[in-house]
């Protein structure tokens, strides 16, 4: 993605004032981290609503805890389908076990997803085509960001799960037909939310995850690094405060965790 100039001096400056950016694991690679902006919604202690921006590496650490859902995704909340975009802090959604949570963060960047990224990592949506498992699932086309996981398995993996539906990543569906990739060659705006526990909602029809960076995944990230992430979540302290998976996850390897 081509960041405009203001954004590159901002950028730059941030990286060469900040200490927390400057993580020497990263220095020392051959070529340093994209820096991406990322912009975020928070809910403070006394209700009102934080919007901050933050400049920071254009890696999955940070860009899968953005990038689900795009614009137009429509959440089941318990005043009925509301737009990604025009869900906030504070804002109550309701789980796939009918639960109504209250929304405590949400997150939103911009990608191109027929540029690759770093490393050519895959920036690509995922379209589910109306009735893609069935009769009215979904009901209309989804369609859905890089880092989106939705409660179901394909049957490649279900050795994993002894029978239990895993939270698997959309790319694991794609056949081509009616679960296709697509990548416009223009940005779009992604988004992810994150509410007091990991659960799961339903988007247009279909049942994704909210926001939860994996119960593993700051094991062997430098402090700079952790302290820059954990900086994007105003609403916690440590990462434990994410809680424990809801569910069983499966992504780069094997099942990520148990169920809570």
């Amino acid at each position: 993605m081509a960041i405009p100039h203001s954004l590159t001096r901002a950028a730059r400056n941030a990286v060469q004032t900040s200490p927390i950016l400057q993580d020497p694991a990263a220095l020392r690679a051959p070529n340093r981290p994209q820096l991406r902006r990322y912009e975020v919604l928070s809910l403070l202690p006394n209700g009102d609503i934080a919007e901050t921006r933050h400049i920071a590496p254009a890696l999955p650490l940070f860009e899968s805890a953005f990038s689900a859902f795009t614009r137009g995704a429509l959440i089941e909340t318990d005043r009925g389908p509301v737009a990604i975009e025009d869900l906030l802090p504070g804002d109550h959604v309701l789980t796939h076990e009918g639960k109504s949570e209250m929304v405590l963060w949400r997150g939103q960047t911009r990608l191109v997803p027929g540029q690759p990224g770093k490393n050519n990592r895959n920036h690509k949506l995922t379209r589910f085509m109306s009735d893609s498992f069935g009769m009215q699932v979904p009901m209309s086309c989804v369609l859905a960001g890089p880092s989106a996981r939705i409660l179901r398995t394909p049957a490649h993996l279900r050795h994993l799960s002894d029978g239990e539906p895993m939270l698997t990543p959309v790319q694991e569906f794609q056949d081509g037909l009616n679960i296709v990739e697509t990548a416009p060659p223009t940005p779009v705006e992604l988004f992810h939310i994150a509410l007091s526990r990991h659960a799961v909602i339903r988007v247009g029809g279909l049942e994704f995850e909210t926001y939860h960076p994996g119960e593993n995944t700051l094991r062997t990230t430098s402090h700079a690094m952790r302290a820059l992430f954990l900086n994007l979540f105003p609403h916690i302290d440590e990462i434990t405060d994410f809680g424990r998976l809801c569910a069983l996850r499966t992504g780069d390897g094997p099942v990520d965790a148990i169920v809570a």
